[in-house]
């Protein structure tokens, strides 16, 4: 059973990522927030669930799919819309947009609209650590489409040969953007790659936060006593479109409904309430307060000035003292 904080983390955060990705789509659909986002309902148990075990020295790589990533390690939801929305507020002063919102005071290096394009960049901060002999991991969140790309392979085995200290997280949630992944991948299991490398590989049920917590904390201790990475595989759904206009004609609503009765954050209340834990009405606090802060953060947003032109070209060269010896 997981302590009683970090199980409070977990349940806050899920029910943050849900409500802000929820009113994410409400102000797409009232035209309020420019250009089409990817959201993450239905898989918040993974971010969350890793990310209680992360400090803010850690390191995580995301996905194009990664608001939940970005608020499980700590950001604020109000920045965060309002980094969405390309106000002068946001994370990234409006310039990073939904795909690619970072904030490095908390170890979170990025989301990356590349497909895959996060796993070098954990190998990279995953080589600093080691060199600099830092007791630090670093977390790389990816799909299972990135699965099939070479970035993932060279990752992998350069992390097995120099036993860095990293965690391959694969968020398989069925579908590369409209392709099932049974038609995409030459393995049911994702983990089972791991093989190939020399390094642990295990599949769990991504919506079950017992599981995921378990897996990571064997994957977390490895990598801290200098034993290397391993891949772990969670196995989830995305109960919305590849992007807010996707017509998805590629799966059925019965589909969808299916894996919305296995929705991670009610399977998470129940468990925290058959382990007295935490009782309905302080479970239904933790609900109510995430929401506010989802209607919160969208006013800041909101409210918030765009970005001055006059600032375009700040933050694009390097303008402090020069720090190169002769």
């Amino acid at each position: 059973m997981i302590e009683k904080e970090r199980a409070r983390f977990i349940y806050k955060t899920m029910n943050q990522i849900r409500c802000f990705e929820l009113k994410a789509v409400q102000l797409f659909e009232e035209n309020k927030l420019r250009g089409s986002v990817h959201l993450y309902v239905g898989e918040e148990a993974v971010a969350a669930t890793v990310c209680s075990q992360l400090t803010p020295e850690d390191y995580i790589t995301s996905t194009h799919r990664g608001h939940g990533h970005c608020i499980a390690k700590g950001a604020r939801l109000d920045r965060a819309m309002a980094e969405l929305m390309g106000k002068a507020t946001g994370y990234c002063k409006g310039r990073s947009g939904s795909m690619h919102i970072a904030d490095f005071s908390k170890g979170n290096l990025g989301a990356n609209a590349i497909v895959g394009g996060g796993i070098p960049i954990a190998v990279g901060s995953a080589l600093a650590s080691q060199m600099q002999q830092q007791n630090r991991i670093s977390v790389s969140f990816f799909g299972d489409g990135a699965s099939n790309e070479g970035t993932f392979h060279e990752s992998l085995n350069l992390a097995a040969v120099w036993k860095l200290p990293v965690v391959f997280i694969c968020e398989n949630n069925l579908y590369g953007i409209s392709v099932p992944s049974w038609q995409s991948t030459s393995v049911t299991d994702i983990s089972i790659r791991a093989a190939a490398y020399g390094i642990p590989g295990v599949t769990v049920d991504g919506n079950d936060v017992e599981a995921i917590d378990g897996a990571f904390a064997a994957a977390k201790r490895r990598a801290l006593e200098g034993g290397g990475p391993t891949l772990i595989e969670c196995k989830t759904y995305r109960w919305l479109g590849h992007w807010t206009g996707d017509p998805q004609p590629y799966r059925t609503r019965e589909e969808v409904n299916e894996w919305k009765l296995k929705c991670p954050i009610k399977r998470y209340r129940g468990n925290l309430l058959s382990q007295g834990l935490f009782t309905q009405n302080e479970l239904d606090d933790m609900e109510a307060a995430a929401q506010k802060e989802a209607d919160d953060a969208a006013d800041f947003a909101l409210n918030s000035p765009e970005p001055n032109p006059a600032d375009l070209l700040k933050d694009v060269f390097y303008e402090g003292e020069e720090v190169c010896e002769k």
